[in-house]
């Protein structure tokens, strides 16, 4: 079984920014599994089921990003699973528009989401797919109101890509491994480039 985790802040404020872009791949797996029965158990929005042949739970942490950890390690837990069995899908600031980056282990980047699941998992050996949002207008003031603002209609559109590219990230992990996966995304991006 998986645990596949995306972070992001819990609202409608919320949905169309770039800090729930891991939220919105998760609803994608969920949506391509045609897994409809949400359930809340363990501070998260969970769906239950099989995708690509594999025994999954989805997660949506409920306690907004900074504070994802003890969720994450709550669900590991409650469903008798390793940090090697998790899957976390998260927004990063560091990588380009429409970029993705797969990873087994590794800090979490000063992205506090990851940061909090680090320290509540006390190990960085669990495989994050992070999804690029880089301010493309260079430097940016207010790094947090920027993740927290909404979308623009460009953004949103590359985003979209992002989100489908995200998910076909997770589901090769799933069928053939992350080594795999990672040859395969670990590169410019196509949402970037369109």
């Amino acid at each position: 079984m998986r645990l596949i985790v995306g972070l992001g802040n819990p609202g409608r404020e919320y949905a169309l920014t770039p800090h729930n872009l891991g939220f919105a791949v998760v609803e994608e797996l969920a949506g391509q599994a045609r897994l409809r029965r949400r359930q809340r158990a363990f501070r998260s929005e969970l769906w239950r089921g099989r995708l690509d042949g594999k025994e999954v739970v989805l997660a949506q942490p409920q306690t907004y990003m900074n504070l994802s950890g003890p969720a994450v390690a709550e669900l590991l837990r409650a469903e008798g699973l390793e940090p090697a069995d998790l899957i976390v899908v998260a927004d990063d600031v560091a990588l380009p528009w429409g970029q993705l980056r797969i990873r087994e282990r590794g800090s979490a980047g000063g992205h506090n989401g990851l940061e909090s699941v680090i320290a509540a998992l006390e190990t960085s050996a669990f495989l994050r797919v992070r999804l690029g949002i880089q301010p493309r207008e260079g430097v940016v003031d207010d790094l947090a109101e920027y993740v927290l603002a909404p979308m623009g209609a460009e953004e949103r559109k590359l985003a979209e890509a992002m989100v489908a590219e995200a998910a076909d990230a997770v589901r090769l992990i799933l069928r053939e491994g992350p080594s795999r996966a990672m040859t395969r995304f670990n590169r410019r991006g196509a949402a970037e480039s369109k």
